[in-house]
């Protein structure tokens, strides 16, 4: 049989597919569920600051709606205490979840305020997780707002949390920034010790029958997947960090791919609510087939294998544009069924 074990963050994992942050973790039938299908580790749903300051600010609104109204009545309802509330409530929850399964779990948080990411840090590590996953990412909103300031900041904000924390940390980084390269480099030297590319950030549309901001769901599909094995080709043997690959991950031969490339290991979550948690051990079972047949004993034996590092061919991780002397038109007419 062969050994599909992974090593992440210096933390030997069982298989290299992760379950990344969603809601079905907080299921604790769940959580067994993706434990007994061969998942390596899990990361629990994120803590997000922005929600929790905004909860806050929906109870107080709620609370002094109707102050004041009558001449001698102050308030109708009393003082309570919200703050730090949810984020206990999330703290214990993540606790319970540790405790549930054998398998790593890993916290994952996404801060404001540059106290808060060291702050929230060091209580999510009380918690006993195996590892902590933050998310770096800035929604283009400012035009005078420069990438270097942004960049720098993220730096900054890593370098505080690796001095305030001792567990693994793990980036999750998006694809828009001008060169992630760069900033995987800066921030694989400032203390990372591994890198998920990429983080599907929520994109806004419009219906537009009612004329209004409609917010669908935003799972991945296959094609998803050829960003993060790029970055992962480039990557390998490159830096000192781990490789996580994320997005479009949604069978075993996706997962050969990313390995071949060069990841450590892969996160799923949209091949989870398609498919059901049972879609792990299919993974697994088809990349165990896989290597059977190409007498790959464990990933190590292929991984980085297809990687810019080790492949004689460069033209893949080089070029960026279609090539007329890759597929002709007839060709891509016929692969995608436009012409008989």
């Amino acid at each position: 049989m062969v050994n599909q074990k992974a090593n992440y963050m210096g933390l030997e994992l069982r298989s290299p597919v992760i379950v990344g942050a969603n809601n079905l973790v907080k299921n604790t039938d769940n959580l067994k569920k993706i434990e007994d299908a061969g998942a390596g580790a899990i990361v629990y749903k994120s803590l997000f600051e922005e929600q929790v300051m905004l909860e806050n600010l929906e109870l107080s609104e709620r609370k002094t709606e109707y102050n004041e109204r009558h001449a001698e009545s102050v308030t109708v309802f009393p003082e309570v205490i919200t703050d730090g509330s949810e984020i206990e409530e999330h703290l214990i929850a993540l606790r319970k979840a540790n405790e549930t399964v054998s398998i790593p779990v890993f916290g994952s948080l996404n801060a404001v305020y540059d106290e808060s990411w060291v702050e929230y840090a060091k209580k999510l590590e009380e918690t006993g997780i195996a590892g902590l996953e933050l998310n770096f990412y800035t929604v283009p909103e400012k035009f005078d707002t420069g990438s270097e300031a942004i960049e720098t900041r993220q730096v900054n904000t890593l370098k505080a949390v690796r001095e305030a924390v001792k567990i693994p940390i793990a980036v999750k980084l998006s694809p828009f920034y001008s060169n992630p390269l760069k900033l995987i480099a800066d921030l694989d030297k400032a203390g990372a010790n591994a890198f998920v590319l990429f983080n599907r950030l929520f994109q806004p549309d419009i219906d537009v029958e009612t004329e209004e901001p409609h917010f669908p769901y935003n799972l991945s599909h296959r094609e998803d997947n050829r960003l993060p094995l790029r970055f992962s080709g480039l990557l390998y043997g490159n830096i000192n960090a781990s490789i996580c690959a994320s997005s479009g991950i949604l069978s075993g031969t996706d997962v050969i791919k990313m390995i071949l490339a060069g990841a450590d290991t892969v996160q799923v979550v949209s091949a989870l609510y398609l498919s059901q948690i049972d879609v792990i051990s299919r993974m697994l079972n088809e990349t165990e087939a896989w290597m059977e047949s190409k007498d790959y004993d464990a990933l190590d034996d292929f991984r980085g294998k297809l990687s810019r590092k080790r492949s004689g061919d460069k033209l893949p991780y080089h070029r960026a544009q279609y090539m007329d002397f890759v597929m002709t038109t007839s060709e891509i007419l016929k692969k995608y069924r436009v012409v008989g």
